[in-house]
């Protein structure tokens, strides 16, 4: 089980994917893991991805493998210092959590389909939905310490039945603003965390 330790230990190893594939896509024995980890996690409705490098997919990966198991889960974007995953995956830049939290755009309009594809998500009920950042922000701490965000959280959590996020880093101070939101935090490293998160992570998972 995940248990709150002083020192996060090592749950997971996401390897790398195989072929030169695009950074985004899993590998057989990545979806194997990640569904076992979202099993670990159990009843959690909201997962936090935080971290260094591969934060992002791993938590992509994660959306990835709920889908893939047939769960209607959605990913949200919310390191919005430096955002990707709408040039990971492909999907329109914005308008994203960015402009929904500056009430430049409505929620249907920043809600963005991802459909899987290969044998791993053959039972897959309905397409990834994506939130994506939207246009970089130097202010996301005010952003993110909003009555909009949690609202915007809250809505998800009652629509899907896991709302995967894509946190700011370990270092970003607009990760507390995010952490409360989530059942369980995950970091991604490549050996081992950087250095003392300031929220606490339940385990911490080696991306390749």
């Amino acid at each position: 089980m995940l248990g709150r330790r002083r020192r996060p230990r090592v749950i997971a190893e996401l390897p790398a994917p195989q072929g030169g594939a695009d950074a985004g896509a899993l590998s057989a024995a990545g979806l194997e893991m990640l569904t076992a980890l979202l099993g670990e996690l159990g009843d959690a409705r909201a997962v936090l991805s935080t971290g260094g490098e591969g934060k992002s997919a791993l938590a992509l990966g994660l959306a990835t493998a709920a889908v893939a198991a047939g769960r209607r889960s959605v990913l949200i974007e919310c390191d919005l210092a430096t955002p990707s995953l709408a040039r990971r995956v492909g999907l329109e830049p914005a308008p994203g959590l960015h402009e929904y939290l500056r009430m430049e755009a409505e929620a249907r309009r920043i809600l963005q389909p991802l459909v899987l594809a290969g044998p791993g998500s053959a039972a897959a009920r309905t397409p990834l939905t994506c939130i994506v950042a939207g246009r970089p922000a130097t202010a996301g701490m005010a952003l993110l310490d909003s009555e909009e965000f949690a609202h915007a959280i809250g809505k998800l959590r009652s629509a899907y039945e896991l709302v995967v996020v894509d946190g700011p880093p370990l270092d970003d101070p607009s990760l507390l603003a995010v952490a409360p939101f989530a059942d369980r935090t995950l970091a991604a490293a490549r050996s081992e965390l950087p250095h003392k998160p300031s929220v606490h992570i339940d385990g911490v998972v080696l991306v390749a």
